[in-house]
């Protein structure tokens, strides 16, 4: 039985184990994944721009079958559509690791190397897309409701972990294995998450009324959801904008070989950087959770990461760009964990694949589009103006939700 103070109390449930460890699988693999390529084609083409191409083929097919994949989620079986779009990742690294071989690239000009590089990104980008809302709408099944809070930190925990295991990973990897025997082991990872998926029971799919209407309408039902519900909107709304503009991490390449001068080993630890202050905060969340004042600590969390975003931009030292980053994501895990809150309470059952799926695109867009955001930024303002012109953005966004959303003040999650 779970004790009202109990903070391993979402944990105790054996499918919801599963989930998480999955996720922190995933999230490390893809991003070990990304790490290297990123670093590989910065290699390759010594171009901002490569590594803004490389957000922007994932985002944008993502966007395009998120909503789809939402509407599949509440009405499709859910561990049945992980097990497939994880399959198709797991093909897609394989391409990967095959286009990287040097009896391949030596019948390859760069170009078409790089075409079938971001093909396979676009691969993995509409996997994702059907994989990300069924995942997010498949958690609140596994625990009962009062301990969603709970839950929600769990998991958040969790992906900061692998998002601290990945990058710090990668580096090293990239040094000890090479390119090769590292897309090797992002593949047996992956495949490991698909044993983990596996292990969750099939799921009932909610019963709803206008179950055969169309798909059109079923995805305007979401959206039109989402957009009536202020709390769901303004807080989704600020991870897209201050990330989209204020996010650093698709340019880390540059800093780490250009301005800091660190190579790929510190560039691991500038990418595991802002999952450390995540994961550390995170724990202290299972304590002391920040859903009672949740809209006063959602705003402050984001004005913090704004501010130390601009701290990053100036830093021309190692260790202080390094705790700038840490400090960043700190402030980055409060909002997460009210806002996947959020995200479990308000949507009904039968809407929580559609909500996951906006939600999924709003923070698609803050991540991939703002990689591309700020590969094109940093080609025509320069790499440090760029980022400080992010965090000033960000700040602005928070003095403009501060002003229109005084009424969620009132609301308590806890």
């Amino acid at each position: 039985m779970n004790t009202p103070n109990d903070s391993y109390a979402a944990l105790r449930y054996p499918e919801f184990r599963f989930f998480v460890t999955n996720s922190f699988l995933i999230t490390a693999t893809l991003l070990i994944q990304e790490v290297i390529l990123g670093y590989e084609l910065y290699k390759m083409t010594h171009d901002p721009l490569a590594l803004g191409f490389v957000g922007l083929a994932e985002a944008l097919p993502f966007i395009a079958m998120s909503l789809f994949g939402g509407h599949l989620a509440d009405r499709r079986e859910k561990r049945s559509i992980l097990q497939i779009s994880l399959s198709v990742i797991i093909l897609g690294s394989v391409i990967l690791y095959l286009v990287f071989q040097p009896s391949v690239v030596a019948h390859l000009s760069q170009t078409a190397q790089l075409t079938v590089i971001y093909g396979v990104l676009v691969l993995i980008g509409t996997a994702k897309g059907f994989y990300s809302p069924t995942s997010s709408s498949l958690k609140p099944f596994l625990v009962p409701r009062e301990l969603y809070a709970n839950s929600s930190t769990w998991s958040g925990s969790f992906y900061q972990a692998g998002a601290i295991a990945g990058p710090g990973m990668a580096g090293f990897l990239y040094v000890w294995l090479g390119l090769d025997n590292s897309l090797l082991v992002v593949i047996g990872l992956l495949l490991v998450c698909l044993v983990l998926i596996s292990m969750i029971k099939k799921k009932p799919v909610p019963v709803m009324e206008g179950q055969q209407d169309s798909l059109w309408n079923s995805l305007r039902e979401g959206i039109r959801f989402v957009f009536q519900t202020k709390i769901i909107l303004y807080s989704i709304s600020l991870d897209l904008f201050s990330v989209l503009f204020g996010g650093v991490v698709a340019m880390l390449p540059i800093f780490a070989e250009d301005i800091l001068k660190v190579g790929a080993e510190g560039l691991g630890i500038l990418r595991a950087a802002p999952a450390v202050g995540a994961i550390g905060t995170m724990l202290l969340l299972t304590r002391f959770p920040p859903t009672h004042n949740a809209w006063r600590n959602m705003l402050i969390a984001v004005l913090g990461f704004g501010i130390f975003t601009l701290i990053f931009a100036f830093s021309t030292h190692f260790w202080l760009s390094a705790v700038a980053l840490l400090v960043t994501g700190a402030f980055d895990s409060v909002s997460v964990v009210i806002r996947n809150t959020i995200l479990q309470i308000f949507p009904p059952d039968h809407m929580r694949g559609r909500v996951a799926a906006v939600n999924g695109i709003f923070v698609s867009s803050s991540n991939e589009i703002g990689a591309f955001e700020s590969g094109v930024a940093a080609r025509f303002l320069g790499v440090v103006p760029s980022v400080a012109l992010g965090g000033v953005v960000t700040l602005l966004v928070v003095a403009y939700v501060y002003y229109n959303s005084k009424e969620l003040f009132a609301v308590r999650l806890s």
